[in-house]
């Protein structure tokens, strides 16, 4: 990965400039946390149609470095990591045989519909329902950290539904805003890492 100096902090190495907006920089996840990372490495030839490193690069809307690729296909985008970016010739892919493995398995698939010109499936790490529920959190916990009720907190979020002070301890939208409250704490903490994998049952 690329370095970017900083003669305002002693010219020490980072991997992005410190002195840009988060907002603007590229962020790659690696592999081992993010299931739609696709590893290319060196392979055998194929013996039909192959992918080279140049063939990627041509399609990169996001170059970082020689080794992390972004790439547009279809609408959708996808996060390459060359194992070898001087490599020349064909390229095979590097699974990481995890228990993201079904995650990785979709990724692949969608990846493949998107490079032969086909539908492409839609992304089911990150579900309407999913989406909503996130910024919810994300709402409720910043209510929470400048002093508001959950109460409170339901009347913004649901102010289509009563909330009487006087049946608040019977609402089922008390017991609503405290797990939104929780699971926001655990989001913020970390948690959030899991909208990059498919929702899990737990049993």
């Amino acid at each position: 990965m690329s370095r970017a100096l900083s003669p305002s902090n002693g010219g020490c190495d980072f991997p992005i400039d410190p002195q840009a907006s988060a907002l603007t920089q590229p962020i790659f996840w690696t592999p081992q946390v993010d299931p739609g990372a696709i590893i290319f490495a060196v392979g055998p030839p194929p013996e039909g149609s192959s992918i080279t490193g140049e063939m990627l690069r041509l399609r990169a809307i996001i170059q970082h470095g020689r080794d992390l690729l972004r790439l547009e296909l279809r609408g959708e985008r996808y996060d390459i990591l060359l194992v070898e970016p001087d490599a020349q010739g064909p390229l095979g892919i590097h699974i990481i045989f995890d228990d993201l493995m079904p995650d990785r398995k979709t990724t692949l698939e969608r990846f493949w519909n998107a490079m032969a010109g086909k539908r492409v499936p839609h992304d089911p790490r990150l579900t309407p329902q999913r989406h909503q529920r996130a910024r919810q959190m994300l709402r409720a916990i910043d209510a929470r950290f400048v002093g508001s009720t959950y109460r409170d907190i339901a009347e913004v979020l649901f102010p289509n539904h009563e909330h009487d002070p006087a049946k608040w301890v019977d609402s089922p939208f008390r017991v609503m805003m405290s797990r939104l409250v929780r699971d926001g704490m655990a989001f913020v903490r970390g948690g959030y890492r899991t909208l990059l994998r498919r929702p899990r049952r737990h049993r």
